[in-house]
């Protein structure tokens, strides 16, 4: 599968963007979808997934304040991000997941397949 992330951009603390994630293939309905995030000098961080049923789960720092859902009519995943702050600003990444993988989905290593990222600046 091939992921391409878009939607990222600068906005001021406080403010709202949302992500949207576009998945090649007929079996995007089939994986569990994930956003991450990279900070600069920083390891690549959870920020939360959505399961095949749409369940999701959430890194601490965003519950509350983000939020992810997809559309498999459209083979697309969203995050949205509202309440956003200075410390949300990176590179996010979304993500499809491993076949037969059996650990964690807070952990990169669930996922296969990245998008390219796209850049989400928050100014204070």
């Amino acid at each position: 599968v091939q992921l391409q992330a878009c939607g990222g951009g600068l906005v001021q603390a406080g403010g709202s963007l949302r992500l949207s994630c576009a998945a090649s293939g007929r079996t995007f309905s089939m994986y569990i979808m994930g956003w991450f995030r990279q900070a600069p000098g920083k390891d690549r961080e959870f920020v939360g997934y959505v399961s095949r049923s749409g369940a999701t789960d959430y890194a601490d720092s965003v519950k509350g304040r983000f939020t992810i859902s997809r559309d498999n009519a459209k083979n697309t995943v969203y995050l949205q991000m509202n309440s956003l702050k200075p410390e949300d600003t990176a590179v996010y990444y979304c993500a499809a997941d491993r076949p037969y993988y059996s650990g964690s989905y807070s952990s990169v290593e669930g996922y296969d397949y990245w998008g390219q990222g796209t850049q989400v600046t928050v100014s204070s």
